[in-house]
Formats: structure tokens, sequence, C-alpha cells
């Protein structure tokens, strides 16, 4: 039984990751920090998962953690979670980041969108935690970056097609969609209830949202060349789920078939991407919600000689806490999909 810890467990990715781990069947949550909620039960914290387990939650000290548990996911805020990391690492634990902090590769792509990094030397080790793309490296990772909520419904839906270079990568326009809870258990007042409720809008376009430097360090890599992007991000009125819908060009000739059979071929034995043909319907929030999935549908609409993607994933799970799960799963040897298998809540 592997021993598992949490640093920041209060927040939603924190919440979600304890939901997932007290029904995995190959750990044993015995560890997890909050500064606000130090000393207390963590149903005290939590109190819809209060009767599952009597953990005490802790001030975070990296000796005493390291003598809890040896793998830890850590869910702070970007900018925080670097030193954590470190010195977790240093005590030779095994750490999946929730946190944006290890995710970009290049120090100065760091500072232009978050800040100065100060563990640069841990860069080297982390590993982007998308198991469709990286799944050797992450077999072999001490440190993985788990990807942010957005960049994954945007990478998994465009990956085939750059990768297979049989579209034109300066053409690729995002409109996404998000529940509120992306913004955090502590979100600021345009987040709140009255501000959403009824309400839809647009927030951070015009390359201002800092998941922008993510998605295009990983489209790059994809497609062996520069990648740009138009990233749009909106705000929906529901807790959870991102819809992304993307727009790009194809450089050769294509049919509905022939775009669906390259995304079945890329995909192929993945349990948790899920592909919808153009016979079928489209995914949909409610295909997702509480899932670690990432729904697919790619169709092409031969009147404007575009390819239109609609990517659908939970924030929450295959977003966060859900693909750091498979990550760790992944790092410690366990059948992949362990304790995320749930399928989707619906309506």
């Amino acid at each position: 039984m592997i021993k598992v810890g949490i640093i920041g467990v209060t927040g939603y990715t924190g919440m979600e990751l304890v939901r997932i781990l007290l029904g995995h069947s190959g750990i044993q949550l015995t560890y997890a920090s909050s500064r606000s909620w130090a000393g207390q039960g963590i149903g005290d914290a939590i109190p819809h998962l209060g009767d599952v387990s009597d953990l005490v939650l802790s001030s975070f000290d990296a000796a005493d953690a390291s003598g809890k548990a040896e793998f830890f996911f850590v869910c702070l805020p970007h900018g925080e979670s670097m030193e954590t990391v470190g010195l977790l690492r240093q005590a030779g634990s095994k750490v999946v980041d929730l946190s944006a902090d290890f995710r970009l590769t290049d120090p100065a792509g760091y500072k232009q969108w978050y800040g100065t990094h100060t563990r640069t030397d841990l860069l080297r080790e982390a590993v982007y935690g998308m198991p469709e793309l990286y799944r050797q490296q992450i077999l072999a990772a001490d440190l993985v970056a788990n990807p942010g909520c957005y960049p994954t419904s945007v990478i998994l839906g465009l990956a085939p097609l750059l990768a297979k270079g049989i579209v034109d990568p300066g053409t690729i326009v995002i409109d996404s969609k998000s529940g509120v809870s992306g913004a955090g258990r502590e979100p600021g007042p345009g987040f709140h209830f009255p501000e959403t409720f009824g309400n839809f809008s647009a927030y951070n376009i015009a390359g201002q949202h800092r998941h922008t430097g993510e998605m295009e360090q990983e489209l790059t890599k994809l497609a062996g060349t520069d990648v740009r992007i138009t990233f749009s991000p909106h705000l929906l009125p529901v807790s959870r789920g991102i819809l992304s819908t993307i727009y790009v060009r194809p450089a050769l000739d294509l049919n509905d078939n022939k775009l669906l059979a390259l995304y079945a071929e890329f995909y192929r034995g993945e349990p948790f991407v899920r592909l919808s043909g153009p016979d079928g319907v489209l995914p949909s929030l409610k295909d997702v919600r509480g899932t670690n999935l990432c729904c697919i549908g790619p169709r092409l609409d031969k009147r404007t000689e575009t390819i239109v993607i609609v990517s659908c994933i939970d924030n929450l799970v295959k977003g966060a806490s859900g693909q750091a799960v498979q990550n760790m799963n992944l790092m410690m040897g366990l059948p992949e999909t362990t304790g995320i298998e749930q399928t989707a809540l619906h309506p």
C-alpha cells in the first residue's frame, strides 16, 4: 500500500483528490496539510468527506510530511508551489505538482506569464503530465507537472492533427468555456454566485490568459514548428466542466471519415479518450462530469474548409485531480486506470 500525502488539501483540487483517493485500492492517504485548518480533522475542512476519514490536517513541514508519506500531490498556487516541491524532492519523495510552476520548460517563458522561477534546477527533471503524449517519460519520472485544465482540453483536441502535419498551425482559433470552479475556492468578486448566475462572459482574451504559453509550448512540440494560437476563454454559470471548440484549416484533402480515422488511430487504446464520429452526438459537459474522460468530436466543415473540434473535460478531474492520479498510477507502477474509472454524473 503506497502512502500518499496532499499539500494544500482544502482547495477544490485538493478536495477532489481526497474524494478520488479514498476510493483508490492501491494507496493510503496518510498526510494532508492546510495552513488555515491545521490541527483540525479533515471532516471539519471538507464536511462531505468527514465520515470516511479521520485524518488530522497538519501545517506543512517537509521532514514531518516525508516521514508519513512517500508520494505527494502539491495543490498550492503558482509561485508558492516550487519551494515546497523542492523540499519534498530533496527528501526523496515523488511529486505531482498541480500548479503551473513546472509546466513551462523555459524560465523566461515562466517569467512572462507568472513571475520569477526560483527552482529552475527542477525544471530539467519535471515531465509534462499528459499520459496520452508522454506516458513513457512519466513512467520513469520523479516529478510530474500536471497540465492545466484549458490546455488539457485543447492539446488533446489538436494533438492528432498537429502530430501528423495535416493542418496549418498558423490558423488555430480556440473558443473555450469553463465552469466557475476553475477560478478556485477563493475567487474574486466577479466569480461569486450573484455575478455568474444567468450570465455568460469572456475574460482574458487576446493573448492575456496564462494558459496560452503552456498550450503554445506543447502544440509547438507536436507540430515541430512554432505555433501561435488565438485563445478566448469564457466563464459558464456552472460549477464544473470545460468545453473547447477549436477551429483550424486543413493542409490536406480530408473528409469526415478520414478525420475520425486519424483520431481513432492516434488514441487507440487510450482509456480516457472517447471519440464522437460524424454521425454521433457531439460531446457535452454531461458526458464528462465527475469523470477522467476527454470526449472529442472532430468535424469537417467542407463549405469553409475548416476543421472544427469539440473537446470536453471535467476541469477538476481530467483537468486537474483525476489526471494527477493517472500520473501517480504510472509513476508508482499501478494500473493506470485505478481509482479513476468513474462514469459520468448524468443528468
